[in-house]
């Protein structure tokens, strides 16, 4: 074979003859016509690569290589200056996609992105940064041709973040047109002198930080009483208690840190992304599901680090508390009323034989061992309340019933009885924000405003109550038998009413915050209604109803759970923005008159109810602790 015409062939023509599978191992130019072959093919593959970056040029960034998903780089290797458009954000430059190179060494057209993809992009390029996948952000500005920042931004933040404070004032001033607030670059010029004043100090230099504040903080002219105040600081012997009284971390990467997420609030985000802004739509996005959580009762505020981002967070059933962990067998007769301590170290129950109980709550195991039997209510008692102060505990009566009692539970002893009138019909009580003075009344047309003592303070004729509770900042609002709730002002005698409803009010609850009302209305059911718009918020469906005195409870570590009793002796529970119950609980035999959840443990509630008995409810866990089984 002749050899060099085959290789005088190949120079001329582009088309490259195949190689061998095998050689010829007696031939000793089959060595060298396969290196020849090699280079040959190297060679073409280099001139396809120069002339695909060549004519892509037009679409892409001079200092952007086209993509090969591989890091980007400079002629000379250096991948810094990619990496330093990353340090904030920007959406100045249209972003478009890689070109790869196909079979043939072709190069695809560029890819146009939405807007929500370049959004998404710069979100992805800024958080792979924080956690310092540097090489990847420059491999992703590359490859998607997308520049992440603004240039004049990343400089102003690479100079607050080294303090080089003349080099980011004058920065600032490339930033102005961005900024839309009137007087925004004054005061981001404020913050970043008062940084500087502030690190002077730390530095020792009080003649250069004296300087800073005559000179240039007080040539800005705005925030004259912080100025003021700055200049006190200037005074301070020791640093650390300037850092106190300030309320300043010192200087490094904290304080300026912190100097940025001020600075960056006067700046667009299409200029300068807020920080750690994919987390914050995370985290909102984990708000969101909580919230939407049907079973969710876990306290607190859940992070991303509580759930996986792979899936919607969702609780079920069995996290919930669903099964009875104890039964309380100590009353003799029906059981009409109970109620968790506001500390939640007690639970109080008052029956019709006369007796109010008093259990100590185990806050590990949920388990009630009963503490004191407080006897001689001859008339059995319908209402219980406890003051703020979880100490001292009222008791009433029937309609039948003209006097309440007043015990002191730490003592285990009688505060005080009050008796006004024999006409008189106590019924129903609440307590001051104060815990020494109390509201009480009835269905006859008592309404009295009383001292610890029991003493008559002040009285309210001619308003016939059914049910009383006063807010935490002290409203006192009273349910009355003409089916209205009014709020009542002693001082002034003066009245207002906040809600109406068709059908008889038994009995009302008030959220926390104050906001909503919980009513149990008779034949109707459980309602709730918003006090500040005064409407109707929702109806719940399924409970049994009739003219028997029911309450219902708020419940969950933000209330979002309602609980009430029923005629047909179950539990009924529901999520507050849920009509129809999400649980229905069995184990009673007789009507369930009172439900009380605990005030700060969300997976405990109690039910009393006609059959005698206190059902303690929880999770299968806490069923387990106590050793109770159905």
């Amino acid at each position: 074979m002749n050899t060099s015409g085959q290789q005088q062939a190949s120079s001329t023509d582009n088309t490259t003859a195949p190689l061998p599978l095998t050689s010829d191992l007696t031939d000793n130019n089959n060595s060298e016509r396969l290196k020849q072959h090699q280079t040959q093919r190297l060679t073409q593959h280099v001139n396809g690569l120069t002339s695909t970056t060549t004519t892509s040029s037009s679409t892409t960034s001079p200092n952007t290589s086209s993509s090969n998903g591989y890091e980007a780089s400079s002629s000379n290797g250096n991948t810094s200056h990619i990496r330093n458009r990353l340090t904030s954000s920007s959406t100045q430059t249209v972003l478009t996609g890689s070109s790869y190179p196909s079979n043939n060494g072709n190069i695809n057209s560029s890819r146009i992105f939405t807007n929500s993809q370049k959004e998404i992009l710069r979100l992805i390029g800024q958080h792979l940064q924080s956690i310092g996948l540097n090489k990847t952000v420059d491999i992703l500005i590359h490859e998607s041709g997308c520049v992440l920042e603004h240039e004049q931004a990343s400089n102003f933040r690479e100079l607050v973040m080294s303090g080089k404070w003349t080099e980011a004032l004058v920065a600032l001033e490339k930033l102005k047109q961005y900024i839309e607030e009137r007087d925004g670059i004054q005061q981001m010029k404020y913050l970043i002198l008062e940084q500087k004043y502030f690190e002077l100090i730390e530095d020792n230099r009080a003649m250069d930080a004296l300087q800073c504040l005559r000179n240039e903080i007080q040539g800005l002219k705005i925030r004259i009483e912080r100025t003021h105040e700055l200049t006190t600081f200037l005074m301070f012997n020791s640093i650390k208690d300037m850092y106190k009284a300030s309320n300043w971390s010192g200087k490094g990467f904290a304080s300026r840190q912190n100097l940025m997420e001020k600075l960056q609030k006067y700046l667009p985000p299409d200029i300068m992304l807020p920080p750690k802004r994919l987390e914050s739509l995370l985290s909102q996005a984990v708000d969101l599901q909580q919230e939407r959580c049907t079973y969710h009762v876990k306290p607190g505020k859940l992070t991303l680090d509580d759930v996986s981002l792979l899936k919607d967070h969702a609780c079920t059933k069995q996290t919930f508390p669903c099964v009875t962990i104890q039964t309380l067998t100590e009353h003799s007769d029906e059981v009409w009323f109970c109620k968790f301590s506001p500390d939640g170290t007690k639970l109080a129950t008052g029956s019709k034989d006369g007796y109010l109980h008093i259990y100590d709550v185990d806050m590990q195991t949920y388990k009630m061992k009963l503490r004191k039997q407080f006897e001689g209510h001859s008339f059995g008692i319908g209402c219980i309340a406890w003051c703020p102060f979880s100490r001292y505990i009222i008791a009433c009566g029937t309609d039948e019933c003209n006097e309440i009692w007043i015990w002191d539970v730490e003592q285990e002893e009688q505060r005080s009885r009050m008796n006004h009138s024999s006409d008189d019909s106590l019924t129903c009580a609440a307590w001051l924000p104060c815990g020494q003075r109390f509201v009480c009344g009835g269905s006859r047309g008592q309404f009295y405003y009383c001292d610890i003592e029991g003493n008559v303070i002040d009285s309210w004729e001619g308003v016939r109550l059914q049910c009383l509770h006063v807010t935490n900042d002290g409203v006192i609002l009273a349910a009355d038998t003409q089916k209205r709730i009014s709020s009542y002002k002693f001082d002034s005698l003066t009245d207002q009413q906040i809600i109406h409803e068709d059908h008889p009010i038994m009995s009302f609850t008030v959220s926390k915050d104050g906001r909503l009302a919980l009513l149990n209305i008779a034949t109707q059911g459980v309602h709730i209604w918003d006090l500040h718009d005064k409407q109707l918020v929702r109806k719940y469906q399924g409970v049994t109803q009739g003219h028997y005195v029911n309450h219902a409870t708020f419940g969950g570590p933000n209330e979002e759970f309602i609980a009430s009793g029923s005629e047909d002796s179950k539990v009924y529970l529901w999520h507050r923005r849920q009509e129809r119950p999400i649980m229905v609980f069995s184990g009673h035999t007789r009507t369930v008159n009172c439900v009380s959840w605990h005030p700060t443990l969300p997976l405990l509630f109690a039910s009393a109810s006609d059959d005698a008995t206190i059902r303690i409810w929880s999770t299968p866990e806490h069923q387990m602790k106590t050793g109770w089984y159905l």
